[in-house]
């Protein structure tokens, strides 16, 4: 199974009761495709980048599942046709993944973002690496400068 997140952007206009409807709505369907629902995170009403749909504002809600392509494909075919998503976007976490080792990981408190955090950077190619030594030698350059 892979693993996915997905962003959904609910129209703030409705009732608190409506948006419950969608979340438990893409959550049925998750789980009517063969998907499991791992995590749920409400981020709640916050003002947009740009106006979508005349809209300031959107009621963010992000959906952490294990499945495969058509428990996506129908996700997002439920958001194309639904007036109260405004937006939305799904993104692969893990092509291989195991749901209960990540329930498992949920329940314990350690989360993904928690762990990228605190693993370092890698440069990928002598390219860049030559651009972060660039960088470096501008930084000491304007150090001698000021000083």
């Amino acid at each position: 199974m892979r693993r996915y997140e997905c962003v959904v952007i609910i129209d703030p206009d409705i009732s608190a009761d409506e948006r419950d409807g969608v979340k438990t709505r893409i959550q049925e369907i998750i789980t009517q495709n063969g998907g499991q629902v791992l995590q749920t995170e409400d981020w709640g009403v916050k003002r947009l980048a740009y106006l979508v749909r005349k809209k300031a504002k959107g009621a963010y809600v992000i959906f952490d599942y294990c499945g495969m392509g058509p428990v996506v494909a129908e996700v997002e075919r439920f958001c194309r046709i639904s007036d109260k998503c405004l937006k939305y976007m799904t993104v692969v976490i893990d092509t291989n993944a195991d749901p209960e080792a990540i329930k498992a990981e949920i329940a314990s408190g350690k989360t993904r973002t928690a762990a990228a955090m605190t693993e370092p950077v890698k440069i990928l190619d002598a390219a860049d690496e030559a651009a972060m030594d660039e960088e470096d030698m501008d930084d000491d350059q304007s150090e001698d400068v000021e000083e």
